[in-house]
């Protein structure tokens, strides 16, 4: 399956990938430096001293004031924007048209390509209990091919420990960025926070990208129907009707713990169910952050 749907582009094409916060960066891009240097926009004022090139003397100040000082300008960097892909095995689940894995790899190529587009460096990881598949950041014309290769090798076989993973993940990123990490996260939501907490340790922008299946959050079942475990060894064959109500408090409480525990640590939160089109979701997300 190829993950850079035309019809999805088209809907983003107009948009782009931003920072909210300062980022650090190696390359003049679009997104605001925490350094200072004399190109862009105007920052503050400092008192010149010997050595300093004098054509960047406010001469107006001295005018004033009769003492020497430089505009300083705040430097426009590159974004450094890390993917991370839960491909642990509750992914492959599909109640519709689509997987929540294929869903969340579109939605990942589709980030992937706005990072490149507007020239900024974006790497990948692919997590389950640990980070199983690395794509170093880099912002070469290449790396989007990278990282399809690596949506392409599908989701596997082990259970999510979400949490964990991000933990490792933040150990081996050397660069403060933004880190979208795009998962069901059905997973235990006090040790997924403990993830983004370490990520938050390390003044990393956090988005959350939460990919539903419809059937998980309406439980539409009313038949007897066999219910079986993708991360775990377990089948059951029950009438669903009497589990509805509980299924449906049990969820929405992990919600509300998840999400608000996100947000309280500062992550964006989105909300992408698989029957509704990846473009139009991703482009309301992104025209709102902008």
């Amino acid at each position: 399956m190829t993950y850079l749907d035309p019809d999805v582009l088209a809907r983003v094409r107009a948009l782009d990938l931003s920072a909210r916060r300062t980022v650090d960066g190696l390359l003049a891009g679009a997104h605001r430096s925490p350094r200072h240097g004399f190109a862009v926009e105007f920052a503050q004022h400092r008192e010149y001293v010997p050595g300093d090139d004098v054509k960047h003397l406010d001469w107006k100040v001295f005018g004033r004031t009769e003492r020497y000082y430089l505009k300083q300008y705040e430097l426009e960097t590159d974004l450094t924007a890390w993917l991370v892909l839960d491909t642990s095995a509750s992914l492959k689940y599909q109640s519709g048209e689509i997987s929540k894995y294929d869903y969340a790899s579109t939605l990942v190529a589709t980030l992937a390509h706005l990072a490149v587009r507007q020239g900024d460096r974006v790497g990948f990881a692919a997590v389950d209990d640990r980070v199983r598949r690395l794509v170093r950041a880099a912002g070469q014309s290449g790396q989007l091919q990278e990282i399809l290769r690596a949506l392409v090798a599908g989701p596997g076989t082990t259970e999510a420990k979400l949490g964990a993973a991000l933990s490792e993940l933040a150990g081996r990123i050397d660069r403060r960025g933004i880190v979208i990490v795009v998962s069901d996260f059905l997973d235990d939501a006090v040790e997924t926070l403990e993830g983004f907490r370490r990520l938050r340790f390390d003044r990393h922008e956090m988005i959350a990208v939460r990919v539903i299946d419809p059937a998980e959050e309406d439980f539409p079942f009313a038949s007897p129907t066999l219910f079986r475990g993708l991360e775990i060894p377990l089948e059951m064959i029950t009438d669903p009707r009497g589990l509805r109500q509980a299924y449906r408090e049990e969820y929405a409480a992990h919600h509300r713990e998840l999400v608000t525990g996100l947000r309280d640590l500062g992550a964006d939160v989105l909300e992408a169910r698989t029957d509704i089109d990846p473009g139009r979701t991703l482009a309301q997300f992104l025209s709102g952050r902008s």
